[in-house]
Parts: structure tokens; C-alpha cells; sequence
């Protein structure tokens, strides 16, 4: 028995592992959670791929180069010694029947670049949620029949993952929420989910690092250990819940109070119509609006035509358009004014009150009622697609990350909206400074709160 016969015969995957090795999809991830054997899975299939298709091309990427090295370049020398030849300079593996596993990272967007021109039959991103869209969509570019193959064979990426990462959204959207784009085949997508349950190695060998991941803070063991795509760590709001926050539109009663808040950007105008009811128990986003590259008056123009037939309490926008355009003398508000737009207030921008007033909201009512108080209809899908994908900032720890930019427009929005209204409270809180207000009023015959400008549009 050669060497080859026997490293296949040493294989000995688990029942998600062996559906990975078996799928031939054109976009196949595997993981969800940790200790799921995703590297071994990962480096497993390309080198039976290598050993069983000649001439074929594969890629292999992490991030870093020392990930690269740790996690397979040193494995696969002693895997593959006697099977394949490594090459140092050139980080490949070249197998006797003219197969080759190259080895590479993207450490960064611009590292897309030494790949430009080059064509693999196969792609593997192994921790893929590292990576951005971007590097992600350029690789794609790459994944391409090689020239090299004998037999036919469909050119596919492989990817190995866990929930976080800069690349979260990318990869849920595609793989756990199957929400596709134009150009996207649903059928070209399968995902294999594995968690350290099915690991038999470490249930058997190392039962203490399930206790470590159970051990784990709430919102990262949900990630980690349960593969919960909607619970990472670095994620802003992990209060969200799609079950608890969005709900079905409806026919909005005439009695309810309508406004809306939009952030304004040449790369993406983001608008949202809020409502609530006359008791104020809770607040709707009803609608969205989200496209790129309009100027002020069409923006202006998109978001009246949009409200026509609605009355409108006031608009939030964005506080920087209210300075005036040395080109034109105008303020952005004067622009969209002219452009049919009415009653822009400049917003609040105050960044971290805005963020906590906004989890305020994203909070349960403490008033007997299992709801919380903002609700968003399920057709401002932006919105939803955002809210948990935004991150913490690095240096400003309360503050919320301005990367990745595309779910930073509609959170935005929700901001200015939230940030123009007082902060709905709970019935006896309600009640309460309804009292206090009556003894003062009593008392000194006026009463003695200080009346802001949006408390007088309430009035």
C-alpha cells in the first residue's frame, strides 16, 4: 500500500464532513460554530480534490500569512510527505499528477490585487467571515477554469466559517438567510452546519473545551458554541431579535402621529416613515427608502412623492444640510424645499445619546406588555438587515463602528427618528411625571419643565 492509498484510508470524517466532502455545488460553506473540524474538513477536500482530479488548479486563503502557516502549510508538510512536493518560495503544494494547492492570504482589500489575472478551478476562504465582501466578490473573478483540467469540472469555492467577523453579513445573507441579489442562483449555494457536538475527537479527548465554550459569556457562547448567526461578538445591538422587533405591516389608523428621518449621502440616501399611536406605548417604522447617487432635489423629490397623500408631522435630516452651498448660497434644506420637500428640522446628531436612546427603544416595555416599544415592518428590510450588522467601534467604545459604511445609512436614520422624540416610557413612569407635573402646576400655577421645540410639535 502506497502512501497515497494510505492517507484516503486514514480519513475518517464526520456524517457534516463527509456531506462537505460530497457536495459539489458551486458555493459550498461548512462550520457555523466552534470545534466543528472545519480546518481538517477544509484540508481534507482539497487535497482528495488533488489527488483524484488532475491538472487541477485550487487557492487556498486565510487572512494572515501566520494563520496560514499554523493552520495548514505546517499540517499538510507532514500530511502530504512522500505525496506532494512543497515548493517554500511559491507556497504550493505540486502533486505527480500536475494538481497544485496554492497557498495565500488577504490581509486586506488591496491584496486582491497579486491574485488579478489568475484563474483557479477552486477557491477556499477558510474562516471566510474575516474576510470583506469586496475580497470575497474578487476572488470570484478568479474562480474560473483553469486550462489545466482534463474532465469536466465546475469551478467552485469552498468556505469555512464561524458567526462575527467583517464578513458576518456576507455570508449570513447568502448562506443562512438565503437573500440573493440579481445574477445569484439560489441552487448554487448549500451550506453544512457543524458544532462541537458532532466533533468526536474532542467529546472523547477533550470534554473540557466543551465545558470552556459553555462557559462562555451569553452572547458569544449563542455564537460559538450554538452557531447562532444572529448573536456575534462585536455586534452593536445584540437586543435585536427579528421575532421580537419585526412585525407585519398594516393599515396605519388616521389617528396615529406620522414623521420621518433620513440620512442624506451622495453614496446612499436612506429614509425612514415612523408612526405610534395615540397612547405612545410604541413606536413603527412603516416604511424605507434606500437608493445611491441622488442629488439633493432628487432625493427631496423621491422622499415627497413617496409621502404624498400623508400628513407628515415634520422631517429629521441629516444636520449637515442645513449649512449653506458656497456654489449656490443655499442650505441643502433650502434645496429640497424648492424641490417640494416641507418641514425638515435638523436632527439630533449626537452619536452615543442616539445610540443608547435607540437601545432604549430596542428594550422590552416595562409595562406588562411583551413587546418592545420599536416595531419595523418586515418590508424595510434595509433597516432589518442593518441593525444587527452594525459593530462597535474600536476606540470610541460606546459609539457604533462606521465600517463596514453599506448598514451604516438606515441606522443612521433610525437615530435621528428616535432622537426626535422624547424617550417613551413606561405607563406608571408616565403617570407618575403626569402627577408631578399636576403639584406644579398647583403649585406654582405654570408649569416649571423647560419645552423643547419637538415638545411643541406634540402640542
Amino acid at each position: 500500500m502506497n502512501k497515497k492509498e494510505k492517507y484516503i484510508r486514514s480519513i475518517k470524517p464526520y456524517p457534516p464532513q463527509e456531506a462537505f466532502f460530497s457536495a459539489s455545488a458551486r458555493r459550498i460553506a461548512y462550520g457555523g460554530a466552534r470545534g466543528g473540524g472545519k480546518s481538517y474538513a477544509m484540508r481534507t477536500k482539497l487535497i482528495l480534490l488533488a489527488l483524484n482530479m488532475a491538472g487541477i488548479q485550487i487557492l487556498l486563503l486565510r487572512r494572515t500569512f501566520p494563520e496560514l502557516r499554523e493552520n495548514h502549510i505546517n499540517p499538510m508538510r507532514k500530511l502530504l510527505f512522500g505525496i506532494a512536493v512543497y515548493k517554500d518560495t511559491t507556497k504550493e503544494f505540486v502533486f505527480p499528477n500536475s494538481s497544485r494547492i496554492k497557498l495565500g492570504y488577504l490581509a486586506d482589500d488591496g491584496d486582491v490585487l497579486q491574485y488579478q489575472g489568475q484563474s483557479y478551478d477552486c477557491v477556499a476562504m477558510e474562516e471566510s467571515t474575516q474576510f470583506t465582501e469586496l475580497q470575497y466578490l474578487a476572488m470570484t473573478e478568479c474562480c474560473r477554469v483553469s486550462g489545466c483540467m482534463r474532465e469536466h469540472f465546475v469551478p467552485r469555492m469552498y468556505f469555512t466559517c464561524n458567526p462575527g467577523g467583517v464578513g458576518h453579513q456576507w455570508m449570513k445573507r447568502l448562506f443562512i438567510d438565503r437573500d440573493y441579489r440579481q445574477g445569484e442562483d439560489p441552487d448554487d449555494y448549500v451550506f453544512i452546519r457543524s458544532t462541537v457536538y458532532d466533533n468526536e475527537f474532542i467529546i472523547k479527548n477533550n470534554p473540557e473545551y466543551i465545558k470552556t465554550l459553555q462557559s462562555l459569556p451569553p452572547i458569544r457562547r449563542k455564537a460559538m458554541l450554538d452557531g447562532d448567526w444572529n448573536a456575534f461578538e462585536g455586534q452593536f445591538f445584540p437586543e435585536f431579535s427579528y421575532e421580537a422587533h419585526v412585525c407585519k405591516p398594516f393599515d396605519i389608523p388616521s389617528d396615529w402621529t406620522r414623521f420621518a428621518a433620513f440620512d442624506y449621502g451622495l453614496d446612499m440616501t436612506a429614509c425612514l416613515w415612523f408612526c405610534y399611536p395615540p397612547d405612545r406605548r410604541h413606536i413603527y417604522v412603516y416604511r424605507e427608502f434606500c437608493r445611491p447617487d441622488l442629488i439633493v432635489s432628487e432625493a427631496a423629490s423621491e422622499i415627497s412623492r413617496l409621502s404624498r397623500g400623508e400628513r407628515i408631522k415634520y422631517y429629521s435630516a441629516s444636520p449637515d444640510l442645513a449649512g449653506r452651498r458656497q456654489e449656490s448660497g443655499c442650505s441643502g434644506f433650502d434645496l429640497m424645499a424648492k424641490a417640494g420637500l416641507r418641514g425638515i428640522v435638523s436632527a439630533n446628531n449626537e452619536r452615543i445619546n442616539g445610540w443608547r436612546r435607540v437601545r432604549e427603544y430596542l428594550k422590552y416595555s416595562e409595562d406588562g406588555i411583551k413587546m418592545p416599544i420599536l416595531q419595523i415592518f418586515a418590508s424595510c428590510t434595509d433597516l432589518i438587515r442593518s441593525i444587527p450588522a452594525l459593530l462597535f467601534d474600536k476606540v470610541k467604545t460606546e459609539d457604533a463602528s462606521v465600517h463596514p459604511h453599506e448598514f451604516t445609512h438606515s441606522t443612521d436614520a433610525l437615530r435621528y427618528g428616535i432622537m426626535s422624540l422624547p424617550l417613551f416610557s413606561s405607563e406608571k413612569e408616565k403617570n407618575e411625571k403626569s402627577r408631578k407635573r399636576s403639584v406644579e402646576e398647583d403649585f406654582f400655577g405654570v408649569s416649571s419643565r423647560h419645552e423643547s421645540y419637538f415638545d411643541f410639535l406634540k402640542r
